[in-house]
Protein backbone atom coordinates (compact mmCIF):
# COMPACT_ATOMS: atom_id res chain seq x y z
CA UNK A 1 0.00 0.00 0.00
CA UNK A 2 2.73 2.65 1.18
CA UNK A 3 4.98 1.80 -2.15
CA UNK A 4 1.66 1.83 -4.08
CA UNK A 5 1.18 5.64 -2.62
CA UNK A 6 4.84 6.15 -3.14
CA UNK A 7 4.90 5.40 -6.66
CA UNK A 8 1.66 7.61 -7.07
CA UNK A 9 3.45 10.90 -5.66
CA UNK A 10 6.72 9.96 -8.04
CA UNK A 11 4.23 9.96 -10.89
CA UNK A 12 3.01 12.88 -10.28
CA UNK A 13 5.58 14.82 -9.08
CA UNK A 14 6.87 13.60 -12.85
CA UNK A 15 4.00 14.53 -14.43
CA UNK A 16 4.41 18.62 -12.96
CA UNK A 17 8.23 18.18 -13.98
CA UNK A 18 7.10 17.75 -17.21
CA UNK A 19 4.38 20.07 -17.37
CA UNK A 20 6.58 23.15 -15.58
CA UNK A 21 9.42 21.58 -18.38
CA UNK A 22 6.70 21.87 -21.37
CA UNK A 23 5.52 25.63 -20.15
CA UNK A 24 9.14 26.67 -20.11
CA UNK A 25 9.84 25.08 -23.35
CA UNK A 26 6.38 27.04 -25.39
CA UNK A 27 7.40 30.22 -23.28
CA UNK A 28 10.76 29.67 -24.74
CA UNK A 29 9.44 29.17 -28.15
CA UNK A 30 6.68 32.35 -27.56
CA UNK A 31 10.17 34.59 -27.02
CA UNK A 32 12.24 33.31 -30.05
CA UNK A 33 8.79 34.02 -32.29
CA UNK A 34 7.91 37.48 -30.30
CA UNK A 35 11.68 38.64 -30.89
CA UNK A 36 11.59 37.53 -34.55
CA UNK A 37 8.99 40.40 -36.39
CA UNK A 38 11.77 42.93 -33.94
CA UNK A 39 14.84 41.64 -35.95
CA UNK A 40 13.16 41.85 -39.03
CA UNK A 41 12.46 45.24 -38.35
CA UNK A 42 15.84 46.42 -37.08
CA UNK A 43 17.12 44.91 -40.64
CA UNK A 44 14.32 46.95 -43.37
CA UNK A 45 15.56 50.23 -40.77
CA UNK A 46 19.36 49.65 -41.67
CA UNK A 47 18.55 49.03 -45.52
CA UNK A 48 16.96 52.42 -45.61
CA UNK A 49 19.15 53.78 -43.79
CA UNK A 50 21.98 52.66 -46.73
CA UNK A 51 20.05 53.30 -49.07
CA UNK A 52 20.03 56.96 -48.25
CA UNK A 53 23.34 57.45 -47.25
CA UNK A 54 23.93 56.03 -51.01
CA UNK A 55 21.26 58.28 -52.36
CA UNK A 56 23.04 61.44 -50.23
CA UNK A 57 26.39 60.33 -51.60
CA UNK A 58 25.50 60.06 -54.78
CA UNK A 59 23.88 63.73 -54.91
CA UNK A 60 27.11 65.10 -53.44
CA UNK A 61 28.96 63.41 -56.23
CA UNK A 62 26.72 64.87 -59.11
CA UNK A 63 27.22 68.16 -56.99
CA UNK A 64 30.98 67.98 -57.19
CA UNK A 65 30.47 66.89 -61.23
CA UNK A 66 28.72 70.17 -61.94
CA UNK A 67 31.02 72.26 -59.84
CA UNK A 68 33.46 71.21 -61.79
CA UNK A 69 32.39 71.26 -65.51
CA UNK A 70 31.10 75.12 -64.75
CA UNK A 71 35.09 75.74 -63.45
CA UNK A 72 36.26 74.08 -66.33
CA UNK A 73 33.66 76.05 -68.62
CA UNK A 74 34.73 79.55 -66.54
CA UNK A 75 38.84 78.57 -67.18
CA UNK A 76 37.99 78.09 -71.00
CA UNK A 77 36.22 80.99 -71.22
CA UNK A 78 38.84 83.35 -69.43
CA UNK A 79 41.63 81.91 -71.75
CA UNK A 80 39.06 82.80 -74.36
CA UNK A 81 39.25 85.97 -73.47
CA UNK A 82 42.76 86.68 -72.41
CA UNK A 83 44.22 85.45 -75.79
CA UNK A 84 41.53 87.79 -77.49
CA UNK A 85 42.61 90.74 -75.10
CA UNK A 86 45.92 89.50 -76.11
CA UNK A 87 46.08 89.29 -79.78
CA UNK A 88 44.04 92.72 -79.30
CA UNK A 89 47.08 94.49 -77.63
CA UNK A 90 49.87 92.78 -79.75
CA UNK A 91 47.33 94.15 -82.96
CA UNK A 92 46.33 97.79 -81.69
CA UNK A 93 48.53 98.49 -78.87
CA UNK A 94 51.04 101.08 -80.88
CA UNK A 95 48.05 102.99 -81.97
CA UNK A 96 49.05 106.01 -80.06
CA UNK A 97 52.97 106.39 -81.68
CA UNK A 98 51.45 105.46 -84.76
CA UNK A 99 49.29 108.51 -84.45
CA UNK A 100 52.24 110.93 -83.60
CA UNK A 101 54.41 109.64 -86.25
CA UNK A 102 51.59 110.55 -89.14
CA UNK A 103 52.23 114.28 -87.99
CA UNK A 104 55.80 113.71 -89.63
CA UNK A 105 54.40 112.19 -92.53
CA UNK A 106 52.12 115.38 -93.25
CA UNK A 107 54.73 117.69 -91.99
CA UNK A 108 57.29 115.76 -94.93
CA UNK A 109 54.46 115.93 -97.78
CA UNK A 110 53.85 119.61 -97.33
CA UNK A 111 57.27 120.16 -97.16
CA UNK A 112 58.02 118.19 -100.31
CA UNK A 113 54.80 119.84 -102.27
CA UNK A 114 56.02 123.76 -101.13
CA UNK A 115 59.55 123.07 -102.45
CA UNK A 116 58.32 121.49 -105.69
CA UNK A 117 56.30 124.62 -106.83
CA UNK A 118 58.03 127.47 -105.56
CA UNK A 119 62.06 126.47 -106.27
CA UNK A 120 61.60 123.54 -109.18
CA UNK A 121 63.86 125.40 -111.42
CA UNK A 122 66.96 125.43 -108.63
CA UNK A 123 69.20 122.10 -108.95
CA UNK A 124 70.03 122.84 -104.87
CA UNK A 125 66.39 122.74 -103.86
CA UNK A 126 65.81 119.89 -106.32
CA UNK A 127 68.53 117.40 -104.75
CA UNK A 128 66.95 118.28 -101.18
CA UNK A 129 63.29 117.89 -103.04
CA UNK A 130 64.64 114.27 -103.83
CA UNK A 131 66.03 113.56 -100.83
CA UNK A 132 63.03 114.47 -98.69
CA UNK A 133 60.66 112.06 -101.25
CA UNK A 134 63.00 108.90 -100.34
CA UNK A 135 62.51 110.00 -96.55
CA UNK A 136 59.06 109.91 -97.76
CA UNK A 137 58.37 106.76 -99.52
CA UNK A 138 60.10 104.73 -96.95
CA UNK A 139 57.71 106.44 -94.70
CA UNK A 140 54.84 105.26 -96.01
CA UNK A 141 56.43 101.91 -97.14
CA UNK A 142 56.53 101.49 -93.48
CA UNK A 143 53.01 102.20 -92.95
CA UNK A 144 51.90 99.98 -95.46
CA UNK A 145 54.09 96.96 -94.18
CA UNK A 146 52.32 97.85 -90.78
CA UNK A 147 48.76 97.68 -92.45
CA UNK A 148 48.42 100.89 -92.14
CA UNK A 149 46.07 102.80 -94.67
CA UNK A 150 45.65 106.27 -96.22
CA UNK A 151 42.08 107.65 -96.49
CA UNK A 152 41.85 109.83 -99.31
CA UNK A 153 37.78 109.88 -99.55
CA UNK A 154 37.41 112.49 -101.88
CA UNK A 155 34.09 111.99 -104.27
CA UNK A 156 33.05 109.59 -101.67
CA UNK A 157 29.82 109.23 -99.85
CA UNK A 158 30.40 111.04 -96.43
CA UNK A 159 31.13 107.96 -93.69
CA UNK A 160 31.08 109.69 -90.00
CA UNK A 161 32.76 106.31 -88.85
CA UNK A 162 35.73 107.20 -91.07
CA UNK A 163 35.50 111.08 -91.60
CA UNK A 164 35.43 114.72 -89.91
CA UNK A 165 33.06 116.96 -91.88
CA UNK A 166 35.10 120.49 -91.43
CA UNK A 167 32.66 122.54 -93.36
CA UNK A 168 29.56 122.84 -95.92
CA UNK A 169 29.66 123.88 -99.57
CA UNK A 170 26.62 123.86 -101.95
CA UNK A 171 27.51 122.43 -105.01
CA UNK A 172 26.11 122.33 -108.31
CA UNK A 173 28.03 119.53 -109.62
CA UNK A 174 27.72 116.67 -106.72
CA UNK A 175 25.12 115.38 -105.05
CA UNK A 176 24.17 115.89 -101.38
CA UNK A 177 26.89 113.92 -98.50
CA UNK A 178 29.29 113.63 -101.00
CA UNK A 179 33.01 115.03 -99.93
CA UNK A 180 34.27 117.68 -102.52
CA UNK A 181 37.64 118.09 -100.65
CA UNK A 182 40.34 116.33 -98.21
CA UNK A 183 41.66 119.16 -95.91
CA UNK A 184 43.72 116.38 -93.89
CA UNK A 185 44.06 112.24 -95.21
CA UNK A 186 43.19 109.75 -92.20
CA UNK A 187 44.60 106.30 -91.74
CA UNK A 188 43.18 102.88 -90.30
CA UNK A 189 45.16 100.37 -88.62
CA UNK A 190 43.57 96.93 -89.66
CA UNK A 191 40.13 97.58 -89.43
CA UNK A 192 40.58 100.10 -86.16
CA UNK A 193 40.52 103.90 -86.91
CA UNK A 194 43.51 105.91 -85.88
CA UNK A 195 42.71 109.34 -87.19
CA UNK A 196 39.54 110.29 -89.29
CA UNK A 197 40.00 112.18 -92.82
CA UNK A 198 38.81 115.52 -92.32
CA UNK A 199 36.84 116.77 -95.11
CA UNK A 200 34.96 119.49 -96.81
CA UNK A 201 31.08 118.23 -97.35
CA UNK A 202 28.49 118.85 -100.47
CA UNK A 203 25.30 120.52 -99.38
CA UNK A 204 23.38 119.51 -103.14
CA UNK A 205 22.76 121.60 -105.57
CA UNK A 206 21.01 124.82 -103.87
CA UNK A 207 20.01 126.43 -107.50
CA UNK A 208 17.77 123.66 -108.49
CA UNK A 209 16.50 123.79 -105.04
CA UNK A 210 15.56 127.36 -105.09
CA UNK A 211 14.31 127.05 -108.69
CA UNK A 212 11.68 124.60 -107.09
CA UNK A 213 10.44 126.41 -104.96
CA UNK A 214 9.98 129.29 -106.66
CA UNK A 215 7.45 127.08 -108.90
CA UNK A 216 5.85 125.77 -106.11
CA UNK A 217 4.96 129.13 -105.20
Amino acid sequence: MNHNKNTDKNKDVNSQEDDENTTSVNNDDSQINEGTPIDEKDSSNNEEDLNNDESDAQDAINDLKDQLLRSLAENENLRKRTTKEIEQIKKYGHIGLLRDFLNVVDNMERAVKSSVSENQSQSGIKNLVDGIQIVLNEMKSLLDKNQIKKLEPLHEKFDYNFHQAMFESPSSEHDEGLILEVVQPGYVLHDRLIRPAMVGVSKGKIIEKDENEEKKE
